[in-house]
């Protein structure tokens, strides 16, 4: 089984599949694409640029191209394509349609992680918090439209559910092994 984890910025995406990742089980977690290219030496503007959310992106269809099953992706392209269209990209000359199909038919489970008035509540204040709602909007609208027919196959458990039971949540969906 393969479960991708989707969501702006600073709502929780890194402590749910950590919290999967310390379940017992063969499973393997793989961490978001930024800090795979920060440590390879890439430098990220500040805020991150078009060019910076298109490394992440050609990154994260790198690591779902890799064979393996009961892995936990830390973000998935479908982010970075948002995080693109917020910054006016055209989104179509972004990806290859294949390629995303290829990357998003690998999944088993697509976890979305919407803002939520608990989110906005409780966790810690997060930079950029205009860009970190409007990556939100984009992310719900794209994956309700889906223009390249890449992840409409993909079961989506779109967690809305108090922070403290989102594991729980994804286990009942996806029992690790």
């Amino acid at each position: 089984m393969r479960l991708g984890v989707s969501g702006t910025h600073a709502v929780g995406k890194t402590t749910l599949v950590e919290d999967l990742g310390e379940r017992p089980g063969d499973h393997r977690s793989v961490p978001e694409p930024f800090y795979v290219l920060e440590e390879e030496g890439y430098h990220f503007r500040a805020p991150p640029s078009a060019a910076d959310y298109r490394a992440q992106l050609r990154r994260s269809l790198l690591l779902f191209g890799q064979p393996g099953q009961n892995i936990i992706f830390d973000r998935t392209p479908l982010d970075f394509l948002a995080y693109l269209a917020v910054q006016g990209s055209e989104l179509r000359r972004e990806v290859d349609a294949a390629t995303l199909r290829s990357a998003f038919a690998s999944l088993d489970l697509l976890v979305l992680l919407p803002l939520t008035a608990e989110t906005e509540r409780v966790l810690p204040r997060a930079e950029l918090p205009h860009l970190r709602t409007k990556v939100n909007a984009t992310l719900l609208d794209l994956l309700d439209d889906d223009p390249w027919d890449a992840w409409r196959r993909v079961p989506v458990l779109e967690l809305t559910v108090p922070l403290a039971q989102r594991a729980e949540a994804v286990l009942a969906r996806w029992p690790l092994r």
